[in-house]
């Protein structure tokens, strides 16, 4: 099988043997691959595909093989790379783990592919980062089949109430509990919910969606924590120049 000039997206790249590269992308009609790049960092005349092959930057690859690794053949640029600067670079990065970490490979995701798109560019114009942000992990639960409603309790179908106060559970979605409960990270008001439910990720409701949809992908990503985060960590607290 031989695919040409198929649009896609760098997530994570890292060297193998002398030249060459290993290789997850993220393509519009068949998902995640993994490809290996031979000779990818051999200069020739033109350059490496390695200065190329850069993560955010639209691609169009070219491979071929019937494995789960394919062969990258050829690459070229589909347009310039989105200027994701600081904290945006760090949440280019998360997306990207995300993908890699949660999406099976060769599974096509067109809608969630022009939504990574539309992110990346949202972010490098300056769009509400967090906003963006949730809404792609709400997008990406929901390709993955993990969808839920945040206005609805998922244990007894009613619609949730603003007075109330929800747990997130794994197998419902969120569900009705007394207000102590559990410590108040793993409590959400009502109220937030339905402003969530209606788009609200920022504001008042910027804490409680972080938390939630951190909770909502916790069980799915395992226990190895996220490289992006403890990234994005040191950058936060390392000293400022004076």
């Amino acid at each position: 099988m031989r695919v040409n000039l198929q649009p896609a997206y760098l997530l994570h790249s890292r060297p193998y043997r002398d030249t060459s590269l290993l290789l997850e992308v993220f393509t519009a009609e068949h998902g995640r691959l993994s490809l290996v790049g031979k000779g990818a960092r051999r200069r020739s005349r033109g350059g490496t595909q390695a200065a190329l092959l850069q993560p955010f930057r639209p691609l169009l690859l070219s491979f071929a093989g019937r494995a789960e690794m394919k062969q990258l053949a050829a690459v070229e640029a589909a347009g310039s790379a989105p200027q994701l600067h600081a904290e945006r670079l760090f949440t280019g990065l998360y997306l990207n783990e995300l993908l890699v970490r949660l999406l099976q490979r060769q599974d096509p995701q067109p809608q969630l592919f022009a939504l990574y798109g539309d992110t990346l560019l949202q972010l490098a114009a300056g769009g509400a980062g967090d906003a963006c942000l949730r809404r792609f992990e709400f997008s990406l639960l929901e390709a993955l089949g993990y969808h839920f409603d945040p206005a609805v309790d998922g244990y007894s179908g009613e619609p949730v109430v603003p007075e109330s106060w929800y747990q997130y559970q794994s197998d419902f979605g969120l569900v009705a509990c007394a207000r102590h409960a559990g410590s108040p990270a793993v409590l959400f008001s009502g109220r937030d919910l339905l402003a969530i439910a209606a788009g609200h990720y920022d504001g008042e409701q910027a804490s409680a969606a972080k938390r939630l949809l951190r909770q909502a992908l916790a069980g799915h990503l395992g226990e190895r924590p996220l490289a992006s985060r403890e990234l994005f960590r040191q950058f936060r607290d390392r000293p400022q120049q004076q």
